[in-house]
């Protein structure tokens, strides 16, 4: 992986995605391989939790069999921030018989703006994301109204 330089990184996000049932089908992966290829993100870390229905769980590499074939396009050109602790603590929040997909990605499209606030002296005070159904409840609004 191409260093990580805190001066210059770009925000960094990470999100976990559940699935229902404790297998990968893939679908997910040619999205965000179109947004790393579009330089719009980096992946960081990527990594797979299967919770079965007993509530035990397991880590999946992204090298497994089953996996490899859908995010193998992603690389495995990744820095290891996800250690078991994390994915542990991620583990326990899921439901039974779930699995999920953590991923740590860097926002490269906003790198440049962030390195221009913290060299100017700025600090980022406040930021959230609209969850996507007050979106469409407002777009809906706009709409009828």
């Amino acid at each position: 992986m191409t260093a990580l330089d805190a001066a210059t990184v770009g925000p960094v996000d990470f999100a976990v995605i559940a699935f229902e049932g404790d297998a990968f089908n893939g679908q997910v992966a040619p999205a965000i391989l179109d947004l790393v290829d579009a330089g719009t993100v980096r992946i960081i870390d990527l990594a797979f939790i299967r919770k079965a229905a007993d509530g035990s769980t397991s880590f999946v590499e992204a090298v497994d069999s089953e996996v490899a074939d859908h995010f193998m396009a992603l690389g495995d050109d990744q820095a290891d921030l996800l250690n078991d602790r994390d994915l542990d603590e991620l583990a326990e929040q899921l439901e039974p018989a779930t699995a999920a997909l953590v991923v740590v990605w860097e926002n490269t499209w906003a790198a440049r703006l962030a390195t221009a606030i913290r060299g100017s002296g700025g600090t980022l005070v406040a930021f959230d994301r609209i969850p996507h159904e007050q979106v469409a409840v407002a777009i809906d609004a706009l709409q009828n109204a």
